[in-house]
């Protein structure tokens, strides 16, 4: 295989484990009611309780409109609260209510065990060249989204 043939098999090969792995994902947290944009984001919260709506988009790559819109939808279902910050009212800070708190905690273990699941059978050698990889490759990614 020539290196533009294993470069290009190498770069199909991630897209469709990025795929599956979406889809498996999706399938877990649509049992929930949600959406897996809005299953990433309570993750997020839950991981960093308190940011405010722009560090959360920032954290989450995404525009803060679209973050706006998934907040909104996840406060009619209860799950998350605003609250304004004492300095300034226009500024907020988002919290997981309790229920979804326990909903992010179990998405997490669904995490782990399709993290789990996914792995068996690649030794931690492995992993760790991939993730050096992977790591290259998301720098590669941001230098050339910057130019």
């Amino acid at each position: 295989m020539s290196s533009a043939e294993l470069k290009s098999a190498f770069f199909d090969e991630l897209l469709k484990v990025n795929r599956k792995l979406r889809t498996m994902f999706d399938a877990r947290v649509k049992e929930r009611g949600l959406t897996l944009a809005r299953a990433r984001l309570m993750m997020q919260i839950a991981k960093c309780e308190g940011k405010t709506q722009a560090e959360l988009a920032e954290q989450m790559q995404i525009e803060q409109p679209s973050l706006v819109g998934l907040i909104d939808g996840l406060e009619k279902k209860g799950l998350v609260v605003r609250c304004t910050t004492d300095g300034d009212r226009r500024t907020k800070r988002i919290f997981l209510t309790p229920t979804a708190r326990r909903e992010a905690d179990s998405m997490f273990a669904d995490v782990a065990e399709l993290r789990c699941l996914v792995l068996t059978g690649v030794d931690d050698a492995d992993i760790e060249s991939a993730t050096r990889v992977l790591r290259v490759l998301s720098e590669n990614i941001g230098a050339a989204a910057e130019d």
